[in-house]
């Protein structure tokens, strides 16, 4: 299997999104033309979406995306999730076969809810709770990875160009109101099914574009938390720095955003603590959520990323074409500064799915 290193493309890598703030549901073919546009930026080794709104009929539930990579994690990674959580249904996800894509593994998909005895011997948030539950099977099970595990929501992702990732997925059957995408894959790791984007905990997930020098620091800064950095990639980082900051700290995402922007050194020595883990390096980040959709550059801006708006739309993506050939004439296009974070907020209730 080929490596990053073998194909290495300093400045590669697309990443897109849509979003309906008001809801309105976007045909999964829509994102799979915009990024399909950028297939010289990708380089087959990994492509991947997120799509938000995917599951109403299971609102509620946790949905599990699982990769199995044999019979024997299978069964021991089910077991686990049977014992701490209430599993309403279990099935393959849905997928076609193509040319381009092959060798993978057994793909699965979980709607369930918490075991709420369990949760309470815990001691734990239902957060936590599901957090913890996806750590211990990431980092303990070998041949099993949970690689989406939010409520009416799913990432979809596998080694390949991002436009036959989506053809694999049939994701062109899927209506959602927020759409992320990603192609190439993280930089310096190995091709495999698992590393590719987006990377996923609870409803946040990240695509993203660059390179981040200061790994190894914010690795370490976010395994205090109990956080395990498996794929040894910084994508992975920077979702769980979200999930962090957002989730424990209870900071806005728009001002979870400025970690990720690193401001000026003035700036940073008036910062509270659990502000300074900075990120470093060249670099445009998509976060999806079920609140909305953020967008952010380094401040140097040596990553590309341009925004678009439409009506109750909002586009994104590594370059402006990707975005008029599915918006041909949008009413509003500029580029997302480095200093200036884009925060398009979902203004239905996700819960109620009401305005």
């Amino acid at each position: 299997m080929l490596k990053e290193g073998q194909v290495r493309i300093p400045s590669g890598c697309a990443i897109a999104a849509i979003i309906d703030r008001k809801g309105g549901l976007i045909n999964g073919s829509e994102i799979i033309k915009s990024i399909a546009l950028m297939h010289d930026r990708s380089n087959g080794l990994g492509g991947g979406f997120a799509a938000y709104g995917i599951y109403p009929e299971h609102k509620d539930d946790y949905a599990f995306h699982i990769f199995y990579e044999n019979s024997e994690a299978h069964r021991k990674c089910e077991e686990f999730l049977f014992k701490h959580f209430n599993i309403d249904a279990a099935e393959r996800i849905p997928t076609k076969k193509i040319p381009s894509i092959e060798n993978g593994p057994d793909i699965w998909r979980y709607f369930g809810r918490v075991n709420r005895i369990r949760m309470k011997n815990s001691r734990l948030d239902e957060g936590e709770y599901v957090v913890q539950c996806v750590t211990k099977i990431n980092s303990a099970y070998d041949g099993a990875y949970i690689f989406s595990s939010g409520k009416n929501m799913g990432c979809f992702k596998a080694v390949g160009y991002p436009e036959d990732v989506g053809e694999f997925y049939m994701l062109d059957q899927y209506d959602a109101y927020l759409w992320t995408a990603h192609g190439r894959f993280p930089t310096n790791t190995p091709g495999w099914w698992g590393g590719a984007h987006p990377f996923n905990i609870l409803d946040w997930s990240i695509v993203h574009n660059g390179e981040i020098s200061s790994y190894d620091a914010n690795r370490r800064y976010i395994e205090q938390f109990g956080y395990k950095c498996t794929m040894q990639t910084d994508t992975e980082v920077i979702t769980y720095l979200f999930d962090h900051l957002i989730r424990h700290h209870n900071l806005p995402a728009n001002v979870a955003a400025d970690v990720l922007t690193a401001p000026e050194w003035d700036e940073i020595d008036r910062m509270e603590p659990e502000k300074k883990e900075l990120v470093n390096g060249p670099f445009s980040v998509i976060l999806g959520s079920n609140k909305g959709l953020l967008a952010i550059n380094d401040r140097l801006k040596l990553r590309s990323l341009t925004a678009a708006t439409k009506g109750s739309r909002a586009y994104f993506a590594s370059e402006e074409s990707a975005i008029r050939i599915i918006c041909p004439n949008p009413d509003k296009v500029w580029s997302v500064s480095g200093a200036d974070p884009v925060f398009v907020e979902l203004e239905i209730d996700e819960k109620e799915g009401e305005l």
